[in-house]
């Protein structure tokens, strides 16, 4: 019979990959892969600039650090440079797919359909799905302790106004995230791990202007990946920070539509919490 490691102590001697790498969550994680002493990281990021000055900033002892300038949207680009990744590395044995965009404060019609909802899908739905194909074949292939972990937000549970499209990428990223997992499952493959990660707004200047809600604050980036971060090591496959974002799924169940949308609505004020949200400039991160 196969024991399979389910729990990571560290990444040290691992072979991390970080996207959206050069600021926000994305350099968090990098730090701490380095600081737990992993054997290489490897940071995807489109800004070049961005990358170029995080990298030159990190001090690692033992850790070889590698920088790719790479857009998560474009299929071919990210191939060859996985590719490259996977000949100079070997396995990536954890995959955290952080890159991502947030549009919102407008209503869907008003919004542009390519430099709103097809830039925000072809990043936030299909970029994490794009990254991961390449990495998984490896990971299953080697028979070690492996992780992918796939940033999704509370938006991909629960639905609101001024974020359609962002919505749409989240609950996307859901979906295919929990599948991937259930597919490693049904074929064996219990040595790679996923783990889903579904937070509230949080504040890394992405959503800028966006409002907290009664028992919904907004988080700290620190905060986010400290709780993934142990999350991953586990192979827990869920997180949901705050935890009352639950609340919603479980109501979901139990009201009907119309008294769920009058609470989260004029009595929470949650429909509302995109109303001065601003952002920051076009970037992933």
């Amino acid at each position: 019979m196969r024991i399979v490691t389910t729990t990571l102590k560290d990444v040290a001697g691992r072979h991390v990959l970080v996207t959206g790498a050069a600021m926000g969550m994305g350099r968090l994680f990098v730090e701490r892969a380095i600081a737990e002493r992993a054997a290489t990281v490897v940071l995807w990021d489109i800004d070049a600039d961005a990358l170029a000055r995080t990298a030159d900033e990190l001090d690692p002892e033992v850790t070889r650090v590698r920088t790719d300038v790479v857009d998560v949207s474009d299929r071919a680009a990210v191939a060859a440079v996985a590719e490259a990744v996977l000949e100079d590395v070997g396995v990536i044995e954890v995959l955290v797919n952080n890159a991502g965009v947030v549009r919102g404060n407008h209503y869907f019609w008003e919004t542009d359909t390519e430099r709103d909802t097809a830039f925000t899908m072809a990043i936030n739905a299909l970029g994490p799905m794009t990254v991961a194909r390449p990495f998984l074949p490896a990971m299953i292939a080697s028979g070690a302790p492996c992780r992918l972990v796939n940033l999704a937000s509370a938006a991909g549970l629960t639905a609101n106004p001024r974020m359609a499209a962002y919505a749409g990428s989240k609950w996307a990223v859901v979906g295919w995230s929990e599948s991937v997992r259930l597919e490693l499952e049904q074929a064996g493959h219990d040595h790679v791990k996923v783990t889903t990660v579904c937070p509230y707004y949080i504040k890394t200047g992405m959503f800028d202007g966006a409002q907290s809600a009664p028992l919904l604050p907004l988080l700290e980036p620190e905060d986010v990946v400290d709780e993934t971060w142990s999350a991953m090591l586990r192979g827990k496959p869920f997180v949901v920070m705050p935890k009352t974002v639950q609340l919603s799924e479980a109501v979901k169940g139990i009201l009907p539509i119309g008294m769920r949308d009058f609470i989260a609505d004029k009595v929470l004020g949650i429909y509302h919490t995109m109303d001065d949200f601003h952002g920051r400039p076009d970037k992933q991160a």
